[in-house]
């Protein structure tokens, strides 16, 4: 929804103009259970006008069923949906909200606070600008908020507002809330989280959200809502060089052969030199396609074809460079950090399917370098990585990849990894750096990886042929 304008009356043409060339800010709400994070979003849609009245009426038909707010309007039914959240009063899977205020447009992600549900908070984040972390004035920081904390600054969110909500609880307490914004500084001293904002409210009273609040008048900084419009993006700026990771080659005659996909970074013009990795071949642009027609320029964020002058073997999963700006690396191995969010424990050795920009490719994670404590953020070693954990790991591919540093470029530096026995997604990763001599592995690394072959071919044994078991396989083959 939009905010209300005059101009929506009198010059509806002027309006879109206007609401067109708005900046867009991305931004999660996240935090421990219970902390309030969707009614927070409900207040901010409420207190700034941006809730039409019969959804208005709906909700606080809804509110009397759950009763979940001492017969007050419940706010965060306009964000859980899920009739599992409305009974429990939890959110379950990342919600989106859209509205816009006279400075800029916004995307919400609602994301859960239960810490069975951290793999959907991970991924409301991995395309988020700033994150607003609650926490519940009577609780501190707790190992949820730390948890979330840190899968932001692994994400690359540089802008963090940490609204310690439920104050009225506390009585607007000034020493319970410095004493939870020492708390989380001193935490945030190991995270790269460069901009961090503090600011008291009461999501449920409206307290500091849109409106300042006449109870805390100690608090002389801005409201929650002043600090999402005018939070700067800019510095944010991502890798300057281009990157064009190919998700499709589109050839629908004879005469015409394009290079899809959204660009991660930099700019294009028709008539630029650009290589495609791992290849290494060269051509310059002849153009670049839309649905809209041809464009004589495009940058970060755009979805376009390009036709190339020379006919080069590009397939998808390459990566579209500038010759001559800075290159990403092209390697085998390489080092992440790895969200793990499948039930099931990463097998080291195991043979995995690895998505990485459009490219997707086999390979294992051999060696878990370090599990860190989310507490501490000390790292100790570990042989194994359950639900939830982060690892610093070590990558081996099946083939040579072309990616960036996750610090430097999102769209080319980020990866999940699929279990090819359940399909499903088993981590997130962000990538560090390449490790040099990629084709050499050593004898305890090809010692797990045949034990991971082996226990995933009793795992398919098992599925399709209940009564064998693999050694029985391996007899009638040989």
């Amino acid at each position: 929804m939009s905010h209300q304008s005059e101009l929506i009356a009198s010059d509806i043409l002027g309006y879109l103009k206007q609401h067109e060339n708005k900046d867009l800010l991305r931004f999660i709400t996240c935090g421990n259970v219970d902390d309030g994070k969707s009614t927070l979003i409900g207040r901010l849609l409420h207190d700034s006008k941006l809730i039409f009245e019969d959804h208005l009426a709906a909700i606080a038909k809804d509110s009397q069923k759950y009763n979940t707010t001492d017969q007050e309007i419940d706010l965060a039914l306009l964000v859980d949906g899920l009739q599992a959240e409305r009974e429990q009063g939890i959110t379950i899977d990342v919600a989106y909200r859209y509205f816009s205020t006279d400075q800029r447009k916004f995307i919400i992600a609602d994301c859960p606070g239960h810490e069975q549900y951290t793999r959907n908070m991970a991924t409301g984040a991995s395309t988020c600008d700033l994150a607003v972390i609650l926490i519940d004035a009577r609780r501190g920081v707790q190992t949820q908020t730390r948890r979330h904390s840190f899968i932001v600054s692994l994400l690359g969110v540089r802008h963090v507002i940490v609204a310690v909500n439920k104050m009225d609880l506390v009585d607007f307490s000034q020493q319970v809330f410095d004493d939870i914004r020492r708390d989380y500084l001193a935490f945030a001293e190991g995270l790269n989280i460069p901009d961090i904002r503090f600011v008291p409210i009461s999501a449920l009273r409206g307290d500091n959200v849109v409106s300042a609040s006449e109870r805390a008048p100690w608090y002389n900084g801005p409201t929650l809502m002043n600090l999402l419009e005018t939070v700067e993006l800019e510095s944010d700026a991502p890798l300057a060089a281009f990157r064009l990771p190919v998700q499709y080659v589109n050839r629908p005659n004879l005469d015409f052969r394009g290079f899809c996909g959204t660009i991660a970074a930099g700019h294009i013009r028709p008539g630029d030199t650009v290589q495609a990795l791992p290849g290494g071949k060269t051509s310059k642009v002849k153009a670049i396609v839309t649905a809209d027609g041809e464009l004589p320029y495009a940058h970060a964020g755009q979805a376009v074809t390009l036709t190339l002058e020379d006919e080069i073997d590009i397939s998808r999963g390459d990566m579209l460079v500038h010759v001559g700006e800075t290159a990403p690396k092209v390697a085998a191995t390489l080092t992440a950090h790895l969200v793990w969010m499948d039930e099931t424990p990463l097998t080291l050795g195991k043979e995995y399917l690895f998505k990485l920009g459009g490219k997707k490719v086999t390979g294992r994670v051999s060696a878990i370098d370090a599990r860190i404590d989310v507490n501490t953020l000390a790292a100790s070693a570990a042989s194994e990585l359950k639900l939830n954990e982060i690892g610093r790991v070590t990558v081996a591919l099946n083939a040579a990849a072309a990616f960036d540093a996750y610090t430097a470029c999102r769209g080319t530096g980020g990866f999940i990894i699929v279990d090819r026995i359940s399909n499903a997604t088993a981590a997130a990763g962000m990538v560090i750096d390449a490790v040099a001599d990629a084709s050499q592995h050593s004898d305890a690394d090809e010692l797990a990886r045949l034990r991971a072959f082996e226990v995933e071919l009793n795992a398919l044994v098992r599925r399709y042929f209940p009564h064998w078991e693999a050694k029985d396989i391996v007899s009638k083959l040989a």
